[in-house]
C-alpha cells in the first residue's frame, strides 16, 4: 500500500493524486477512530448509566459541528498557497480523516447504547463521505498552481 501511495503522490496526475489523497484520508480516520473501538468495548463492560435521548442528540450536533470545522480546516489547508499542490492537497485529506472520527469516537463511548451508536455511526459515514468526496475538487484547485 505505502509503493503505491508514493508512486501515486510522485506520479503527478491529478488522479493519481485524488487515490493517493484519499488513501491518507482514510489513514488518518483509521489512526483516530481505531482506538476508540476496545477502549469503548472496556468501557460498555464497566457499565455506564445510560444517557436519555435528548443528551444523545446533544452529542449527535456536537459532532455534527465539530466535523464541519475539521472539514473547514481541512478546506483551507488545501488551499494553502505557501505549500507545494501535493502536500496542501495530502494535508487537506489528513486532517479531514477527523471529520468522521469526531462522531465515531463519540459512538464508541455509547457502545452500551446501540440505537445511540446507529445514530453516531452514520453520522460518522457522512462525515466520511462528505470528506472523501471534496479530494478532488482540492486537487482540481491545487491544479493551476503547479509548474
Amino acid at each position: 500500500m505505502f509503493e503505491a501511495f508514493v508512486r501515486e503522490v510522485g506520479s503527478g496526475q491529478p488522479a493519481d493524486l485524488v487515490r493517493a489523497a484519499r488513501r491518507a484520508q482514510a489513514a488518518g480516520f483509521g489512526v483516530l477512530a481505531l482506538p476508540g473501538l476496545p477502549l469503548g468495548a472496556v468501557y460498555a463492560l464497566s457499565g455506564p448509566a445510560l444517557l436519555p435521548p435528548l443528551w444523545v442528540a446533544v452529542l449527535a450536533g456536537l459532532g455534527a459541528l465539530l466535523a464541519a470545522l475539521v472539514l473547514r480546516l481541512a478546506h483551507s489547508a488545501a488551499r494553502d498557497p505557501g505549500q507545494p499542490p501535493a502536500r496542501a492537497v495530502l494535508t487537506a485529506a489528513l486532517q479531514s480523516g477527523g471529520a468522521p472520527a469526531v462522531p465515531f469516537l463519540l459512538g464508541c463511548t455509547l457502545l452500551a447504547q446501540p440505537p445511540a451508536v446507529v445514530a453516531l455511526w452514520a453520522l460518522a459515514g457522512l462525515g466520511y463521505a462528505a470528506a472523501w468526496n471534496r479530494v478532488p475538487g482540492w486537487v482540481q484547485a491545487a491544479g493551476p498552481r503547479r509548474t
